[in-house]
């Protein structure tokens, strides 16, 4: 098997050791990203999309915007990657990443209705509270003057 393979630069006709080739990729806001996270029980890939750059001088960062998509939830997270950057793998999507985007629309309106819930929840208590602790804040009649006499 070889580790070689010929191509062709500006007319140029190169072979490349591909021990040694290194992958070069142009990156764009809006790209389809793959990111590679460490968690609990391994490596995870997400999609994403690059959503900025921060072009600090000393440590350039790329800002991507991924799902991290679980049997329970959808989340979208950010992820700012440079080369201090541990744990985490960036790479262009190259194929098409299996995103259930009706999954996802229902576990964000899930989400926003048990939220929905909470507020209700609050309000109610709310109103529970005013109603019944009134007499709290009630002004007391001041007491009435003892005349001497008694």
């Amino acid at each position: 098997m070889t580790e070689t393979t010929i191509i062709e630069i500006g007319g140029a006709k190169l072979e490349v050791d591909l021990r040694h080739a290194r992958r070069i990729d142009n990156i764009r806001i809006g790209d389809k990203v793959k990111i590679l996270t460490k968690d609990y029980s391994g490596h995870k890939v997400s999609p994403g999309v690059v959503i900025g750059f921060e072009p600090f001088l000393e440590l350039p960062t790329i800002v991507v915007a991924y799902v991290e998509d679980t049997w329970q939830s959808a989340k979208i997270k950010f992820c700012h990657f440079n080369k201090a950057s541990k744990d985490i793998e960036l790479v262009v999507a190259a194929d098409e990443f299996d995103i259930d985007r009706e999954r996802i629309f229902a576990a964000f309106d899930r989400e926003v209705a048990q939220k929905r819930r909470e507020i209700e929840q609050i309000e109610e208590h709310r109103a529970y509270f005013e109603q019944h602790f009134k007499l709290y804040w009630s002004r007391v009649a001041p007491p009435s003057p003892v005349s001497a006499n008694t």
